[in-house]
């Protein structure tokens, strides 16, 4: 079955593209939604995230304190690679399960900050960029996270750029337009993706 990555800054509208293809009945496994899942209360990371930072690392109710690791992996890049290196096999075992029961001619994995993972890279068949200018990402992520505006944008200068993303893309969604002209662009694609050999 053919893999299509789907990525795109913060705020870009991942989320939007890929409710948009799930739709279709195209089977989507996101990696943010899975790394929420397994540092959830009782998640199968949260040992390892308290064993590797500690008990403020965990919130009351038993989550991985998103705040405090946020605060700690944009200030300290050693601290990221540490969470990264605990999260990250964890979430690729489990998307890459999810992506084992998908049906159909393709499916669709969502990553952040896929132009970065060379493990998600090299299982794509196409890589779909959900592309959005930087103004309009702040804007959106301040609004929607009620982050501020410094928040924001050491997020989106920890991630590839915005011309590194573009570079890589096989496929690329403008969302800056209507969310009818999002879904005529969405159906394009899903129509593409289907009648590929």
């Amino acid at each position: 079955m053919r893999i299509i990555g789907l990525t795109g800054g913060i705020g870009s509208g991942k989320t939007t593209v890929s409710d948009e293809f799930s739709a279709l009945g195209v089977t989507v496994v996101d990696a943010d939604c899975v790394s929420r899942a397994v540092t959830a209360p009782g998640g199968i990371a949260i040992d390892a995230v308290r064993l590797a930072f500690g008990n403020d690392a965990i919130s009351p109710d038993g989550s991985m304190d998103r705040k405090f690791m946020r605060d700690l992996v944009f200030r300290d890049p050693m601290q990221r690679k540490k969470l990264e290196s605990i999260l990250h096999p964890i979430i690729q075992k489990e998307c890459l399960r999810q992506l084992s029961e998908a049906k159909g001619r393709y499916c669709i994995i969502s990553v952040p900050l896929l132009t970065e993972n060379s493990f998600w890279k090299q299982r794509i068949s196409r890589l779909l960029v959900v592309d959005t200018p930087k103004d309009v990402q702040i804007t959106r992520v301040m609004k929607r996270n009620g982050f501020p505006r410094e928040e924001v944008m050491s997020i989106i200068n920890a991630q590839a750029s915005r011309t590194e993303r573009l570079k890589s893309a096989d496929d690329i969604i403008e969302n800056v337009f209507s969310t009818k002209e999002l879904k005529e662009a969405v159906l394009r694609l899903h129509v593409k993706y289907s009648s590929m050999d």
